[in-house]
């Protein structure tokens, strides 16, 4: 028998996170898997000095982020959708770049900021320098966070001091701000190394354009630019499915915001009205069983 689960946040409550699971398993059961749903609660550990887990079936869709268990999972044989390697680079966002960079790849200047373990003021000579090789406005983003949350846009010298002191314990990084894309860039939804769908993503009032944040979205084609840099990337992070954000880089072409291994597609499904979690799951099941 075909068996598999789908993981999740142990504390998710939010409709927009549980309908990811639930049309996932819907899709998955239509083509003959059985599928449970389980939260990350105690899924695997240590115990005799050996990894000890629950049972999971033939593969498990990791939809948490907690690099622990995933690493811990795949010790087991598990095949996870994505990989452990995959989901933690994707949450860190500098860790993102840092993978993409030397590949061909555009997306924004970014500078990390390091690690404060003291009360001691802000570096000047740290925030000044990312600020001569940026300049104003810049963003700032801590380096892990989701839905938009943990970006701001220092206009000068004041906010950009006042965010640094805000985030001085927290991991974040100091990128160029891509003006030519302002309240707008597009999502592409990737799965099987194939960009699918895309999304164009709009704000009235907000730099930011998640949806979560009021944005709107509409249907954009995929032209060969945005598929061949979404598909590279996918490639280089080893994704079986993601969500990238492209920003509109001003000259004809996008560069790379983020790039979210779990990505939501509640909101794709709906406004394009293309089958993500059937597609998704049609891949899987070409990996699994083919």
């Amino acid at each position: 028998m075909k068996q598999g689960t789908i993981l999740i946040n142990a504390y998710t409550q939010r409709e927009s996170e549980l309908y990811q699971p639930k049309r996932l398993k819907e899709e998955l059961e239509k083509l003959g898997v059985s599928v449970q749903i389980k939260r990350n609660i105690l899924p695997a550990g240590l115990a005799d000095a050996n990894v000890v887990s629950e049972q999971f079936g033939d593969f498990c869709v990791y939809l948490d982020k907690d690099r622990y268990a995933g690493a811990l999972l795949e010790k087991t044989g598990l095949r996870l959708f994505n990989s452990a390697a995959a989901v933690a680079v994707c949450d860190d966002k500098m860790a993102t770049f840092a993978a993409l960079a030397g590949e061909g790849i555009p997306f924004p200047d970014s500078y990390f900021a390091p690690l404060c373990y003291s009360d001691q003021p802000v570096s000047t000579e740290l925030l000044d320098g990312v600020a001569a090789r940026l300049g104003y406005p810049l963003v700032v983003k801590t380096c892990y966070g989701s839905l938009g949350q943990g970006v701001f846009l220092a206009e000068n010298r004041e906010q950009l001091f006042a965010l640094a002191r805000k985030l001085q314990s927290v991991p974040h990084l100091f990128q160029k701000f891509v003006a030519s894309s302002k309240g707008r860039d597009v999502r592409v939804i990737v799965i099987g190394g194939e960009a699918r769908v895309a999304m164009l993503r709009t704000s009235n009032g907000d730099f930011r354009s998640n949806i979560e944040l009021g944005g709107k979205g509409t249907p954009y084609e995929i032209d060969k630019t945005l598929k061949a840099v979404s598909e590279k990337v996918a490639r280089v992070l080893k994704l079986d499915y993601c969500g990238i954000d492209m920003l509109f880089d001003g000259a004809g072409g996008y560069t790379v915001c983020e790039v979210n291994s779990n990505a939501f597609f509640g909101g794709m499904e709906r406004v394009t009205g293309y089958p993500v979690a059937a597609e998704y799951a049609k891949y899987i099941v070409k990996v699994m069983y083919d």
